[in-house]
């Protein structure tokens, strides 16, 4: 593969924005794809997140003299290979506050819904899989969230028995929407992805993640892995932040591709996001996909359930918009379907963006999360970016 296989397929229409952490200067600088070369715009920043504050963002981004340039190809390589004393890509955010909103697709939900029930014996899935299709009479799909029909089909199923946290933030009134990472914690391409240890069941989820700033506007676009340890979040919701946020448990990029004339959310609302794992020892390959366009909520809202004048985010925020993809492949064991083995290569793809690539490993083994808020500062006010004392 070439660093152009990890990129839109009409690059030539793209604007691209991304972060290379650069060893010559101990931190990161904002890149812009032109041509051959990613352009440093830092000047342009100081941060991703002060860039997408700029009202002439797309003028700043195209128009702004580059600093200096990095090799695209070197630094695809230095990335997936894991080389940290060369330029390499991080995720492209980096003050955002990292949100994620599960349970956006209803037939996910479904299915999280029968593992619930199931407590994993894929037999008594199928008897509830039928149950739960004839106490709704199989309209659940076609439901707009909140809505009164929404209602009538939560009865439904509650009168039934099958009431479940799941059913109440897919078609309730209110969706899910929690925070995936800590600020900066999120890696990026060719990165390694961490799972704990203690976990024996558990998946990628390969989503679609808008780029958002401090008043709501959505900027933009990337893709993400929302690293989902199932076996931790079945035993209680209440376990979700274990579930869900662990070293390398966030994975963002490569770049953040702006809206532009070329490209707008009515585009993402169309993607379908593919996803291939790769087993390093025993070759076994899954594959899978979420397609946007059955999501029941539209994106917009889903933004609008994150932030207003309920919550506001100053810095802005990067938001996961969840994902159809639930694997029920058995892997090993008959019944116990998918779950990760370290060294797994995890790819996630679409047409407009590009592919993450990122190799499974334990979260307690991967490189330590150790480049905060306050050592990203003091690098940039070292350099003098910062404007003031």
């Amino acid at each position: 593969m070439t660093a152009h296989d990890y990129l839109p397929q009409d690059l030539d229409q793209a604007t691209l924005i991304g972060r290379v952490f650069d060893p010559a200067v101990g931190g990161p600088c904002i890149v812009h794809l032109r041509g051959d070369h990613l352009a440093d715009i830092t000047a342009a920043g100081p941060t991703v997140s002060a860039l997408l504050e700029r009202d002439d963002l797309l003028s700043a981004v195209r128009d702004v003299p580059a600093a200096r340039s990095f090799a695209l190809a070197e630094v695809i390589e230095n990335s997936l290979s894991g080389q940290q004393d060369a330029p390499h890509l991080l995720a492209p955010c980096d003050l955002q506050a990292v949100k994620a909103c599960g349970v956006t697709f209803a037939r996910s939900m479904l299915e999280r819904v029968i593992e619930e029930r199931a407590r994993g014996d894929f037999r008594a899935a199928a008897t509830i899989r039928a149950q739960i299709g004839n106490a709704i009479g199989g309209q659940l799909r076609d439901l707009k969230p909140g809505s009164e029909a929404a209602a009538q089909a939560k009865a439904m199923l509650m009168e039934a028995g099958y009431w479940s946290q799941y059913l109440e933030v897919g078609i309730g009134p209110d969706a899910e929407v929690f925070t995936k990472a800590p600020v900066l914690a999120s890696v990026g391409l060719g990165a390694q992805i961490g799972i704990l240890k203690k976990s024996s069941w558990n998946n990628p989820e390969p989503e679609a993640v808008l780029a958002v700033n401090s008043r709501g506007l959505i900027l933009g676009a990337t893709l993400g892995n929302d690293v989902n340890l199932r076996d931790i979040e079945g035993r209680s919701a209440l376990l979700l932040g274990k579930a869900k946020d662990n070293n390398a448990s966030s994975a963002i990029g490569p770049f953040i591709r702006l809206f532009d004339e070329h490209f707008s959310l009515d585009d993402v609302r169309k993607w379908e996001i593919a996803l291939r794992v790769t087993g390093a020892e025993d070759g076994y390959v899954l594959d899978g996909a979420s397609s946007m366009s059955e999501i029941s909520r539209d994106p917009e809202e889903l933004v609008a359930h994150a932030t207003g004048p309920h919550h506001q985010y100053p810095d802005g925020f990067m938001l996961f918009l969840g994902t159809l993809f639930a694997p029920i492949q058995d892997r090993d064991t008959p019944g116990q379907g998918f779950t990760h083995k370290t060294g797994d290569q995890v790819a996630i793809a679409t047409p407009q963006l590009g592919r993450l690539v990122n190799t499974v490993t334990y979260a307690e083994e991967a490189a330590p999360w150790t480049f905060g808020i306050g050592a990203l500062m003091r690098n940039l006010g070292a350099r003098g970016l910062l404007g003031g004392t």
